[in-house]
């Protein structure tokens, strides 16, 4: 699946419940149909050097970037960034075309 990419990562603040972010992210993607994969991760593996204290990993694939646009803008997204931004101590965002190198089997 190539398509558009929104990628999050996320460090969040210490008194966050994270399980509560996690629940409005689903509700969000469940409510727009310009989403049309989301996957999330929180890191098990990396040594704190690396990771820099980021946890956790947002990605969302669009047919296209002007979907990836709509969203931005749909209040639904809007209403929950208030909410993400608030609960997150630091973070990185790259929103790409993505480039297939090898498809799932």
């Amino acid at each position: 699946m190539g398509g558009f990419k929104h990628l999050v990562v996320v460090k969040f603040k210490e008194d966050v419940e994270v399980e509560v972010i996690l629940k409005g992210m689903e509700k969000l993607v469940s409510e727009v149909d310009a989403v049309k994969c989301f996957e999330w991760g929180q890191d098990i593996e990396s040594p704190e050097m690396l990771r820099q204290g980021f946890t956790h990993a947002f990605l969302m694939t669009f047919e296209k970037k002007e979907d990836y646009t709509a969203f931005t803008t749909h209040p639904t997204h809007i209403e929950f960034s208030a909410t993400f931004v608030a609960a997150i101590d630091k973070f990185v965002v790259l929103d790409f075309p993505s480039v297939v190198a090898k498809s799932p089997a």
